[in-house]
């Protein structure tokens, strides 16, 4: 048996606000989208690769999701580091930096983190 990913899954509060982030933090644009009196389910996509995130609002939650410690991430690599960088930065959703390392994370609405790594040539 060979198992491929499908996608990762995020639930969100706001999916009009997580949809907006995606797209401006990330470049990620609705692929297909899954409609349901109580949830929706929205997947997005990179365009280049298979892999999707999808988004799921359940529509009478109103309370933020407990994380945890928040010990899990996404992560996308990116060849304009530098301008993803500054306009992460100018976003105001860097939450952590790893200098050493060349990489740093962001949080989405919801406090999910997404690594982001530079492509290595």
């Amino acid at each position: 048996m060979q198992f491929t990913f499908a996608h990762n899954n995020f639930n969100v509060l706001d999916l009009e606000k997580s949809l907006a982030f995606y797209k401006q933090a990330l470049g990620l644009v609705e692929v297909r989208r899954k409609e349901k009196a109580d949830f929706t389910l929205v997947f997005l996509g990179d365009g280049k690769t298979e892999h999707l995130l999808e988004l799921t609002w359940l529509k009478d939650r109103t309370a933020p999701y407990n994380l945890g410690e928040n010990e899990f991430h996404l992560a996308l690599r990116v060849a304009e580091f530098d301008q993803a960088y500054e306009l992460h930065k100018q976003m105001g959703c860097i939450c952590y930096e790893n200098k050493d390392m060349g990489i740093y994370f962001i949080a989405d609405p919801d406090g999910y983190w997404v690594e982001i790594i530079p492509v290595r040539m």
